[in-house]
């Protein structure tokens, strides 16, 4: 329960931009109206009979494709050429070959071993087979009255508290069907290690049984482990239980990570990645949650309070694979995972950060500037993923504008590129509303794009690392993922981290098996209070 997702300003500003949502279309509507009896002596309106997104996608496409249209005159001159040659022609060039016969065996020689040194350093092609999100089981539901009421009875916290979680829980975005661990609904709440424990086992056996059972891979077939949760960390490890749980084999690579905040399903991804391209024929899971029971804040510091509001039961596992045989029945293919950190700022480094109040209460502390913090992470990562991804006609667009502002005119706006041609689907870590927001606006995204993060921490609130993949659930589950599309999973956490995933859909996909869609996706998107 890291909180590094950029959740709402712990000041709880009332200015309801910070922490609401935006309109149901982005914007009001724009109409023209004309005078009939003298429209026949006007000009059209090309900006409004005219949709300027198609002019930019025929420029992208020629940018784009100016490579291969220049190729295609030369193509065509050359089969012109070889057409009209006859066959005293090819015998001259046959004797021509053979007097230099050297050569060609020195350039076959450097052709083939080229051709061979490449594909043999080229990365392994990395495959998403299946993945399985958790769903908890109804008795676990905490909607508002319950929640506050639970809070009430605790005795732990003042009226000052409560109001504050009041109004918190109103502004998040999470609905009324979110979860919390059994320990949390006893009053007083029962958190101990053995609690703790029950709830990372129902979390991750839950998760990783439904993707055996999808995938028809066994247990033992499993080469790579890695694990990733933040703040529970027991002896034997997460990634151990597992092991024993499963009975997986003894010269299995597992990995435990902690501490690494929301974003730390990116890096799992990442390292089961890089793991891949070392051991050859062999299936990684990777196994992403937090763990509330024993990270609970019962204290009144205000900026403790809010990860009580927004963090929920959750978990994911997802099975990846480096075999051939794989991409026939894979979902996806990784195209590119970019990690940023910001850690060595002190600013971003204390902005999520566990500690201990006044009273000696354990919680996590969001700092006020972590939305600044955030953006300035974002920032980053896409400068880096932005030369990956974007299509020529958008990097010439940007590079041209920075020349001029940097040379001819200071006062000319920064061309802000559309990551809207490089992916067809944004799967934004729901870790509060106001992240949402904020990338929604930033990166001239339309609703429909930012649908699944906000439908996500509606039904499931922040479930923290895994969040991404219930959100590309949510995408799957509306029938919304075609063979060829590019989807992009971004992630904020502690540290400060900003990552991103890029994976690139192998076919027509459809949900999951046990979806934690399944029964409910003809309910949504719902409508949110702004």
């Amino acid at each position: 329960m890291d909180g590094g997702g950029g959740v709402s300003d712990p000041n709880l500003k009332t200015d309801r931009a910070s922490v609401g949502g935006v309109g149901g279309d982005g914007g009001p509507a724009v109409g023209v109206q004309i005078n009939q009896r003298h429209s026949h002596r006007r000009l059209p309106d090309f900006l409004q009979s005219v949709n300027l997104k198609y002019v930019k996608l025929g420029y992208h496409y020629l940018i784009s494709h100016l490579l291969t249209l220049c190729l295609i005159p030369v193509m065509i001159i050359i089969l012109i050429e070889a057409s009209q040659m006859n066959p005293n022609d090819i015998r001259q060039l046959w004797v021509h070959l053979q007097y230099n016969l050297v050569s060609v065996i020195v350039c076959s020689t450097v052709l083939v071993f080229g051709s061979t040194v490449y594909i043999m350093t080229r990365p392994k092609p990395v495959y998403l087979v299946d993945y399985s999100c958790y769903r908890a089981p109804d008795h676990l539901k905490a909607p508002y009255e319950r929640f506050m009421k639970h809070s009430r009875l605790t005795g732990d916290f003042d009226e000052s508290s409560l109001e504050f979680q009041r109004k918190i829980l109103e502004r998040s975005g999470l609905g009324e069907e979110t979860y919390v661990p059994e320990a949390m609904h006893f009053v007083p709440p029962r958190p101990s290690m053995a609690a703790a424990r029950e709830e990372a086992e129902q979390v991750m056996y839950g998760a990783l049984d439904n993707l055996f059972s999808s995938t028809g891979v066994k247990p033992k077939d499993i080469g790579i482990l890695v694990v990733n949760c933040s703040l529970f960390n027991p002896t034997p490890s997460l990634s151990s239980m597992i092991v024993n749980k499963y009975k997986l084999r003894g010269n299995i690579r597992s990995f435990n990570l902690g501490g690494m905040g929301c974003s730390a399903g990116v890096i799992a991804i990442d390292l089961a990645k890089d793991m891949l391209q070392v051991h050859r024929n062999t299936y990684a899971v990777v196994v992403s949650t937090e763990n509330i029971t024993q990270n609970w804040y019962f204290g009144n510091k205000k900026s403790m309070l809010i990860p009580n509001c927004l963090f929920r039961v959750g978990g994911s596992a997802v099975l990846l694979s480096n075999k051939s045989i794989d991409k026939r029945r894979a979902k996806y293919k990784l195209v590119h995972v970019v990690r940023t950190h910001r850690g060595a700022d002190e600013k971003a480094f204390r902005c999520v950060y566990q500690e201990q109040d006044a009273a000696g209460k354990t919680g996590v502390s969001l700092s006020k500037d972590l939305m600044a913090i955030a953006g300035g992470a974002l920032k980053t990562n896409i400068t880096t993923l932005g030369p990956l991804v974007l299509p020529i006609s958008e990097q010439l667009l940007f590079f041209c504008t920075l020349i001029i502002k940097k040379f001819f005119n200071n006062n000319i706006k920064p061309y802000i590129p559309d990551f809207k041609l490089a992916f067809d689907h944004f799967c934004i870590h729901a870790g509060g509303r106001a992240v949402i927001d904020e990338l929604e606006k930033n990166l001239q995204l339309y609703p429909t794009h930012v649908e699944a993060s906000r439908m996500t921490l509606h039904r499931f609130g922040n479930t923290s690392s895994s969040s991404i993949w219930y959100e590309l659930a949510y995408i799957e589950a509306k029938g919304r993922m075609k063979r060829g599309q590019r989807v992009w999973q971004i992630a904020f956490g502690s540290g400060f981290k900003c990552n991103s995933a890029v994976w690139k859909a192998l076919r027509n996909v459809k949900p999951s098996q046990n979806g934690p869609w399944d029964d409910c996706i003809d309910k949504y998107p719902v409508e949110l209070l702004s």
